[in-house]
């Protein structure tokens, strides 16, 4: 049959069965909802992130403080150009009420104790890690998106392929049960 005469499954054809109708439409609809559910999903997730982020950090704020040890050396790694990333020491800061606190906290690698780094604070005084910077929360908002929106195409995928699966053996039983009747009346014809 040439291509333009084609019909999809839901029209009128002698060899339409309703699992054929079913199946056209529970992937026609699969179709729809990950063309619009996965990006929704996406967008949704990735936002939700990015508010997070900027809620935690809405009342940090930063305090000078001085290192009171030098921090670990990084084994393997050239600390001196500021590409190994940061490491641990122990810090010593001023608090809002004049009390000298003492706490650990990531700083730059290469300071020695008595150098002077930047620590954050949250509302309580509390030492927290450093505040995401626009890029990192945006790098974080687009990896959850793209996880969450892969998901949700995959989950709909996995059901609408589920839900064919089911349908095939519906198929096959009704094949076989069709099969067994035309047996039967091969077997005794009806004079």
């Amino acid at each position: 049959m040439p291509l333009g005469k084609m019909r999809p499954p839901w029209r009128r054809s002698p060899l339409r069965r309703g699992t054929d109708v079913a199946e056209s439409w529970m992937v026609l609809a699969t179709g729809v909802l990950i063309a619009v559910l996965a990006p929704t999903a996406g967008v949704t997730a990735a936002q939700a992130v990015d508010a997070s982020s900027q809620r935690q950090s809405d009342g940090w704020h930063s305090v000078s403080a001085v290192l009171t040890e030098d921090p670990p050396a990084r084994i393997g790694v050239d600390s001196t150009n500021g590409t190994a990333g940061r490491v641990h020491a122990t810090v010593k800061w001023t608090a809002g009420n004049g009390a000298v606190r003492t706490g650990e906290t990531a700083v730059p690698p290469g300071l020695r104790s008595g150098d002077r780094t930047t620590a954050w604070l949250d509302r309580h005084g509390s030492l927290v890690r450093d505040p995401l910077t626009p890029g990192d929360s945006l790098a974080q908002s687009i990896a959850v998106g793209t996880v969450a929106a892969s998901t949700t195409g995959l989950l709909l995928f996995g059901a609408e392929r589920a839900g064919v699966a089911l349908l095939n053996r519906r198929r096959s039983a009704q094949w076989e049960k069709e099969w067994a009747e035309a047996d039967e009346e091969w077997r005794h014809p009806q004079t």
